[in-house]
């Protein structure tokens, strides 16, 4: 397809050493925007109580609290790939990093409205993160590279998340105030931002682009005209929705109060999940490109994401719960293989607006499914009389997503370098 759209091609010096460099240093800042990114989503998991007492209201008050920032990010990851496609990463990156940051301080005050207002801020500047890091990503190393590339991104994302439970959960056992860690995490921000803003390459457009609204619209009625782009948005966001609302948000809730763990080592395992994926995702992203096909290895780590679950719920004890959570963090990484499919059955041109709409599509299905979620089990805490049946039934429901994740992910079509060099014989 040679359709004229809003990103044209850089001009030659864009393939000049200097600036490939640039661009990764770049790619670089931008994983550091990531890292907080999910530090940031995922820090509440391990301070409910501190957050249901701050803002007056329930658990599942304040789940719905957090699940806002879901509705933001998905809605906003359209407005970030058109933004990249449109002005570059130089104006569009900065800016989501500026909005997370203040959405961060504005989270620390201790009323509901400002809960909600800072959550929807960090959801919304949160989606130029991932968005932002692939495009770098994309201009920065070669096509043979990016499905690594992409699994190095989402591994800095989930080391945040990690962290985000890991390290935040025993500061808060020793005494640091939960207000101070969305005050680190606001000013690490905004360092990161005025980074961008020095290092991230310039890019020069034609002065014929188009402009107005059609004009930023156009994009993507390319990605969405193709059906392959929904099925790797679902794909993608059935496989990610159990790590992002069945552990990020639910996961230490559910290992404390149906399985009896203490604070601190449901906080040890519900963190193994996104460092596992510290792991699954840099290893997954290589294995594709390695074999030169996306699907067989998207399709083999969905079946072992669904027999760790099945470990995790049907398991008894501490151990087995955390070495099931690890290995499901691991086999996790295939969720990031949609990512690397969507941009390569798209045209080159939109590049950032793919990644838009995959990140709209995911995080739109954790948006619908996150609330299911809560209505269905994650009230049930109150009322269940049979805590293992409880936890168990949670288990099913995830599960159920990923085996359908795997149905779906046959209708795929298979992107790979391997598949191109066999036409091509």
């Amino acid at each position: 397809m040679t359709t004229k759209l809003i990103t044209a091609p850089l001009t030659a010096d864009a393939t000049s050493g200097w600036r490939i460099r640039a661009y990764q240093i770049a790619w670089g800042l931008a994983l550091c925007f990531y890292f907080l990114e999910y530090a940031s989503r995922s820090a509440p998991a391990v301070m409910i109580e501190h957050l249901v007492t701050a803002f007056g209201t329930s658990a599942i008050g304040v789940s719905a609290i957090l699940g806002t920032y879901y509705y933001t990010y998905s809605v906003t990851s359209l407005l970030a790939g058109a933004a990249l496609d449109r002005v570059g990463a130089k104006k569009a990156v900065p800016v989501g990093i500026f909005i997370l940051a203040i959405g961060c301080l504005l989270f620390s005050i201790p009323t509901a409205a400002a809960g909600y207002a800072g959550r929807l801020l960090q959801g919304a500047g949160s989606a130029f993160a991932f968005t932002g890091a692939v495009y770098l990503a994309a201009h920065g190393f070669s096509a043979r590279w990016l499905a690594t590339a992409i699994g190095v991104t989402q591994c800095l994302g989930m080391l945040g998340g990690s962290a985000g439970q890991f390290v935040v959960g025993p500061w808060l056992e020793h005494g640091v105030g939960w207000q101070s860690i969305w005050h680190w995490l606001g000013i690490a921000s905004l360092v990161v931002g005025v980074l961008l803003v020095v290092i991230t390459p310039s890019e020069t457009r034609p002065q014929t682009a188009p402009s107005g609204g059609a004009s930023v619209l156009r994009p993507y009625s390319i990605v969405f005209r193709n059906p392959q782009s929904y099925l790797c948005g679902v794909v993608a966001g059935l496989l990610f929705v159990a790590t992002t609302i069945g552990d990020m948000t639910w996961g230490v809730a559910f290992f404390q109060r149906d399985r009896m763990f203490s604070y601190h080592d449901a906080v040890v395992t519900s963190s193994l999940v996104p460092l596992g994926w510290v792991v699954g995702c840099p290893l997954v992203g290589w294995l594709a490109d390695f074999v030169g096909r996306r699907k067989p290895v998207l399709i083999g780590g969905a079946v072992a994401m669904l027999l760790s679950a099945a470990g995790i719920t049907f398991s008894t004890g501490h151990e087995a719960a955390a070495i099931g959570c690890f290995l499901f963090g691991i086999a996790s990484g295939a969720a990031m293989i949609p990512y690397t499919i969507v941009k390569e059955v798209n045209p080159d041109e939109v590049k950032g607006s793919a990644t838009g709409g995959i990140n709209f599509l995911t995080f739109g299905v954790t948006a619908l499914i996150g609330p299911i979620f809560a209505d269905l089990l994650g009230k049930g805490f109150a009322t269940t009389q049979n805590h293992v049946a409880h936890f168990r039934a949670s288990g099913i429901f995830w599960m159920t997503g990923i085996a359908f994740a795997i149905l779906l992910s046959l209708f795929l079509r298979e992107t790979g370098h391997a598949r191109k060099s066999a036409e091509a014989v």
